[in-house]
């Protein structure tokens, strides 16, 4: 384990997007660097369809959890 120094407004974005999604702020962090790289790892996917990806891959199935994911990947939209 290390320490990252980032911007002190980065930090307070973090720290608020951690409590809007109910994780630590370390968990919070984690995520947006394992999906940033997935983002930059597969540049012709979109957001919804590696978050599809994942879910899958850890044995969740997104239509079953209600999400409104199609089995493209596509999220709808009312």
């Amino acid at each position: 384990m290390g320490i990252v120094n980032i911007e002190d407004e980065l930090h307070e974005q973090l720290r608020k997007a951690s409590k809007a999604s109910y994780r630590s702020i370390n968990a919070q962090a984690a995520y947006w660097i394992r999906i940033g790289m997935l983002c930059e790892l597969n540049p012709q996917l979109t957001f919804q369809q590696i978050i599809v990806r994942e879910l899958r891959e850890a044995g969740v199935d997104p239509a079953d959890a209600g999400a409104g994911i199609g089995a493209s990947g596509d999220v709808a939209v009312e």
